[in-house]
């Protein structure tokens, strides 16, 4: 049991039968962590410099001080790695918050998204549009369509004064827009990948926006990234023994799909988010770790018959909440007499989705399915932070360890490429 941060981490269901083989490439994490520590230090990877900076955020306060002030909307437009994050962190937004509705359409469907737009007042509607490189073509057409709309209403000025653009340097689509309009840009780090970009503006500025805590969430990451430079054996740092355990289960169970099963509703987009970063990273060169988000205890009723009675062919992450979820909403003793489920006597919701959490990961470990436990202390900024710091240095470990590079997406690029032709081909 490795016992940190904001939470804490159960291996023992996932090694009976692979401990001798995960030992073994839990000590080749050794090197890699080096290596990965060694590019912090020099900006190698500018994703681990993140946490510990503060200016960047510094410098998004204006912006958002005069947009929760002033709007009632924000769009966010981006896709995959430009909106996933933003998604995640949006989710600890405090209901009570009085700042503007944020919006993150991360498809082109036309029908949902022309239903967001029509619903817009545009006066008080603020565009965040978001590309790495600056010419996705999803979030380009988007914004081709919305400024098309934002000028018939209010002007080009005025459509300008409400618009900014955030995209690598260089003369891309975004750019190209961004100079035309003459509005506020900022700069994407050309050396931070879409997917891993969370930590940086891509995330922060929209979270921001919505009242999140933004050094809440760098502080939890920068607390993984202490835990494990720090030089102790990797069978406690939780990344590292979640890459090596594995990697034994792919190349000795054939373990070929990652279960993430969470019970905490306000983290599902942080799976839709882990969902991304792992297929992305992993799949290549035939390799790869199918990753699966399900939901407790809604998939208890449509996925859980399969993960304990299916192939054997899946590893199970069960994520347990934490205890103080709404503690004093409780069930009267007389009803639950009355109805005849005396063993709801007293017990709130939050009793009811711990034991569910509990009893599927038994369930699992009792049928020898390679489950991984994981118990929450809160869910906040800085658990969320640690969370995706420790998925994202797992996954970058996992790549080492299976020889594939996690940084590069050949094969989506190639589909990109094609998109493009057909369109062209079409006009």
């Amino acid at each position: 049991m490795a016992k940190t941060l904001p939470f804490s981490i159960d291996f023992t269901g996932c090694l009976a039968d692979t401990g001798a083989e995960c030992g073994a490439l839990l000590d080749q994490t050794r090197s890699a962590l080096a290596r990965l520590q060694g590019w912090q230090a020099d900006g190698t990877l500018p994703l681990l410099r993140l946490p510990a900076a503060r200016d960047d955020l510094a410098a998004l306060e204006p912006l958002v001080l005069r947009w929760r002030d002033e709007a009632s909307d924000v769009l966010v437009l981006g896709i995959g790695g430009s909106s996933l994050g933003a998604q995640a962190l949006l989710e600890l937004r405090d209901p009570d918050d009085r700042g503007p509705r944020i919006h993150t359409p991360d498809n082109v469907d036309p029908v949902s998204f022309r239903r967001l737009v029509d619903g817009l007042d545009w006066a008080g509607t603020r565009v965040l549009a978001v590309s790495k490189s600056g010419g996705t073509v999803e979030t380009v057409a988007q914004l081709l369509l919305v400024l098309d709309r934002m000028e018939a209403s209010l002007g080009r000025d005025a459509t300008a004064a409400r618009l900014v653009v955030v995209a690598e340097p260089g003369n891309s689509p975004l750019r190209r827009i961004a100079d035309d309009y003459g509005v506020e840009t900022f700069d994407h780090d050309p050396n931070v990948g879409g997917r891993f970009s969370v930590l940086s503006l891509v995330g922060l500025l929209p979270a921001m926006l919505g009242g999140v805590d933004a050094v809440a969430i760098r502080e939890g990451a920068a607390a993984v990234l202490d835990q494990a430079f720090a030089g102790g054996d990797p069978a406690g740092i939780p990344a590292a023994m979640g890459a090596a355990a594995t990697a034994a289960l792919m190349q000795h169970k054939g373990i070929s799909q990652a279960v993430q099963f969470g019970y905490v509703d306000r983290l599902a987009r942080f799976g839709e988010w882990w969902r991304q970063l792992v297929g992305e990273s992993l799949g290549k060169q035939g390799i790869g770790l199918a990753p699966v988000f399900a939901r407790g205890a809604t998939d208890q009723h449509s996925q859980l018959q399969l993960y304990l009675d299916g192939p054997r062919d899946k590893l199970v992450t069960v994520i347990e909440p934490p205890a103080e979820q709404q503690p004093a909403w409780r069930i009267t003793p007389e009803a639950a007499t009355r109805y005849g489920v005396p063993y709801l006597a007293g017990r709130s919701l939050g009793d009811l989705i711990a034991a569910e959490a509990r009893a599927t990961a038994e369930s699992l470990i009792a049928e020898g399915r390679p489950t991984i436990r994981m118990k929450l202390d809160s869910v906040d900024g800085r658990t969320i932070g640690a969370l995706m710091m420790t998925a994202m240095i797992e996954t970058i470990l996992l790549a080492d360890l299976l020889a594939v590079d996690p940084f590069d997406q050949p094969a989506v690029e190639k589909g990109k490429v094609l998109t493009r032709e057909y369109l062209a081909a079409a006009g």
